[in-house]
């Protein structure tokens, strides 16, 4: 099976409108989101699965036992934090899962167009090596891409006694 063109789609602009609109309407009603720095994610405290059912707990005990709520707590906004999670968390994995589709879905047509570049590439500077008629001028153009390539390297000089 062969792997050179795995994706042979296009977008029309409507399409790609509808898209970037469809992003915006999420955006304007999440206009609370925030971005957090990576030191910031490895500073909070994280509630993962085996916190979930001391979080059920801590909201059965606040509700039926608000005595022992510290003053600091306001009850009212961490239910309404609880209320948006449980929110976000119903489309989150597909907004995860449709990034990640995106994210693969580019680097894989950037690999495909990738590969026929350099398979251009080679085909111009086995050209030039053939004396085609300007291929020298693509060649030596599309080379500056590899500074480090044999071709670009100084021929040392011989040793003398």
């Amino acid at each position: 099976m062969s792997h050179d063109n795995r994706i042979s789609a296009v977008l029309s602009d409507e399409d790609v409108a509808t898209v970037q609109g469809a992003l915006t309407a999420i955006r304007g009603v999440l206009p609370f989101l925030v971005t957090l720095s990576a030191q910031e994610r490895r500073e909070l405290p994280k509630m993962g699965p085996k916190s979930i059912g001391f979080d059920e707990k801590c909201t059965t005990y606040m509700g039926n036992r608000a005595e022992f709520v510290p003053g600091f707590v306001e009850l009212a906004e961490v239910q309404k934090d609880r209320t948006l999670r449980a929110q976000l968390l119903r489309f989150a994995a597909e907004l995860q899962t449709l990034a990640t589709s995106v994210d693969d879905t580019v680097q894989l047509v950037s690999s495909e167009v990738w590969m026929a570049d350099l398979a251009y590439y080679q085909s111009v500077r086995e050209a030039a090596h053939r004396s085609r008629a300007g291929a020298q001028d693509i060649y030596d153009d599309l080379r500056q891409r590899f500074p480090g390539t044999r071709a670009s390297q100084a021929t040392p000089e011989p040793a003398t006694a």
